[in-house]
């Protein structure tokens, strides 16, 4: 499972429509930030890969990635130059990291964010990845098949729940950041 799901990431992750790699570029053809992504997984009780898209997008909001004060090239070798300052950095842009969202086929229907018992029911199920209303990825997760209207109607459903998800996420994100910074000034530690 853990490997099917890295596959699907690094799948959905590859797309041109999900994430501008531009971004983690120090120095063209020579340097650039590799990001890595552990996800622990708790409880398997829902939709594996739809929280799993959300949790990577909310850490993505929060990565600051140190600023390079300089690069030089010397004989081939590639020496950088980080700031000092722990808050001298960059926010990468988010909004076009992908959610993943789960759709099940039951009878000739199909709904998003099913439960353990319409998984059950379902004949299929597809996860299909949406950024900024484009499909980056799209794979089925369990047997059956699905009729090209059917599809589409999953493809619609997906996108429009990814649309109503993204939107909730960020405000949440966005809001959480407020409330961090109003609290910058108090001290918040485990040793207080």
């Amino acid at each position: 499972l853990a490997l099917e799901i890295s596959n699907f990431l690094r799948i959905t992750y590859s797309s041109p429509f999900s994430f501008d790699l531009k971004s983690l570029c120090i120095l063209p053809k020579h340097q650039c930030w590799k990001l890595y992504v552990d996800i622990l997984i708790l409880q398997c009780a829902g939709n594996l890969y739809d929280a799993i898209s959300l949790a990577v997008k909310a850490a993505m909001y929060n990565l600051r990635i140190p600023r390079v004060n300089s690069a030089i090239l010397d004989g081939g070798n590639v020496d950088l130059v980080l700031s000092d300052d722990p808050s001298d950095c960059d926010r990468l842009n988010i909004d076009t990291i992908p959610l993943l969202i789960t759709t099940c086929k039951i009878g000739e229907h199909c709904i998003v964010d099913p439960s353990k018992e319409e998984e059950i029911c379902s004949t299929s199920s597809a996860v299909i990845g949406v950024s900024n209303q484009k499909i980056t990825t799209m794979r089925t997760i369990s047997g059956g098949s699905f009729h090209p209207d059917t599809l589409d109607r999953c493809i619609e459903l997906a996108l429009g729940a990814a649309k109503v998800l993204d939107e909730k996420i960020m405000s949440a994100l966005r809001q959480e950041q407020k409330q961090m910074e109003k609290s910058k000034g108090v001290k918040c530690s485990f040793l207080n």
